[in-house]
């Protein structure tokens, strides 16, 4: 007797959880794309109430905000679009690394030949800098040069490739303020 109200105790548990839960469907703030979760009511209230606490609110033109009327609610996400083409030195304050271009001189098999490389190469070109990436283990990436896309780096791409044939444009991470 006592196993047959364990085993109905624990049903009684399990349906009052697929009771409580239902499926939200709530749309997604960046792409505005719906997603549908399986939760609680109350916690969807919850998050409802957060939300509402987060969002921005929108004032009148006579300038009085309407963030005590809580009968609206601002759904859609404020995106700042500039008005103006941001300058360079904007873009690196707000990332100071982005994706732009290097110059890949050669990839080798150990250190010391990544560094026989680099001092060949800064022998060539001293007022390049040259780096040594082994994040390819046991291989390593020689490159030289940042740039911010690949056309400002074909000049010194060409005067390059007859030192090392190669040598190619490759996407990586730069230092904005580096970047020519």
């Amino acid at each position: 007797m006592k196993s047959i109200l364990k085993i109905f105790s624990v049903l009684i548990l399990i349906t009052t959880n697929f009771v409580g839960a239902q499926l939200v469907v709530k749309n997604d703030t960046i792409s505005g794309t719906p997603l549908s979760i399986s939760m609680d009511k109350r916690i969807d209230n919850l998050m409802s109430d957060m939300e509402d606490k987060c969002a921005t609110r929108s004032t009148t033109s006579s300038g009085e905000n309407t963030a005590n009327d809580s009968s609206t609610r601002n759904t859609a996400p404020k995106i700042v679009v500039p008005e103006r083409e941001l300058t360079q030195a904007e873009i690196c304050r707000r990332n100071p690394r982005i994706m732009g271009y290097k110059i890949q001189l050669a990839v080798v098999k150990s250190n010391e030949e990544a560094r026989e490389v680099g001092m060949y190469f800064r022998r060539r070109f001293p007022n390049m800098k040259v780096e040594i990436d082994a994040s390819l283990r046991p291989n390593y990436k020689v490159m030289a040069g940042s740039y911010l896309t690949k056309q400002s780096a074909a000049p010194d791409l060409a005067k390059i490739k007859p030192y090392f044939n190669s040598a190619l444009a490759i996407q990586y991470r730069v230092f904005c303020v580096e970047a020519k």
